[in-house]
């Protein structure tokens, strides 16, 4: 398996509770949470772009929710 350049929001905090991503050289996009490195999400783009559209979504919808914003990455 090829080395993966993982990255994280610029909205993470520098300690280990963020969500980190990566593309795959298939064109899949790979999720991980940087406090269990080894279990990982692979989705197909459009997963992720209905995934990130039902997040926002459902904590818009909530009492005192807000819009996440777009997210900007760093590596990590």
């Amino acid at each position: 398996m090829p080395t993966l350049h993982w990255q994280k929001s610029t909205y993470s905090s520098e300690g280990n509770n963020c969500v980190e991503l990566a593309t795959a050289p298939d064109g899949t996009i790979r999720l991980r949470e940087s406090d269990d490195p080894t279990t990982t999400l692979t989705l197909q783009p459009a997963g992720l772009h209905s995934l990130l559209a039902v997040t926002r979504r459902e904590i818009a919808d909530r009492p005192g929710g807000s819009l996440i914003p777009p997210m900007s990455l760093r590596n990590p």
